[in-house]
């Protein structure tokens, strides 16, 4: 699954509209709106009940300006909704369905950190569905329900 990147780096072309890192990657397009610790945890939190300014700010110990900057980026990048809250006096994010999208995303890398980034034994959140059961590990599959893997896929540039 790797592809070739170009040298360019994400930035603001002539026009405003955002140049890719990588403009033919569907990867790299998803790094450059979502990819960053900050912007992934914000996410994770919403789909855990995160809403408020503040549920984010106690939840990830984020400083206040970066998560600003971070929530005004995934609203602009359409993977969170802002509304004022009917309060009036707050404002309150939800996930878009690009938001909920990443549902899949976070799951993948919640099993690879409960593989990978703690030791044998090591105590650790767990993600559980309806019925109180942990989520099986995601398999991708192939077109014909066989595992697909690094060694069965490639890369097919258009």
């Amino acid at each position: 699954m790797v592809s070739k990147s170009n040298s360019s780096r994400r930035r603001a072309s002539v026009d405003g509209t955002p140049a890719w890192t990588d403009p033919s990657c569907p990867v790299a397009r998803t790094l450059d709106l979502v990819g960053d610790r900050w912007s992934l945890l914000i996410v994770r939190d919403a789909m855990d009940g995160a809403r408020s300014f503040t549920d984010f700010q106690q939840r990830t110990g984020i400083a206040r300006n970066i998560l600003t900057d971070r929530l005004r980026r995934l609203v602009e990048r359409g993977v969170l909704d802002r509304q004022t809250a009917e309060s009036g006096k707050r404002q309150v994010y939800s996930l878009t369905p690009a938001g909920r999208d990443l549902f899949t995303v976070v799951v993948a890398l919640r099993q690879w950190g409960e593989r990978h980034a703690f030791s044998p034994g090591e105590d650790h959140s767990v993600l559980v569905d309806a019925t109180g059961q942990p989520i099986p590990p995601l398999k991708p599959v192939a077109a014909n329900g066989a595992a697909a893997d690094v060694e069965t896929t490639s890369v097919r540039k258009h």
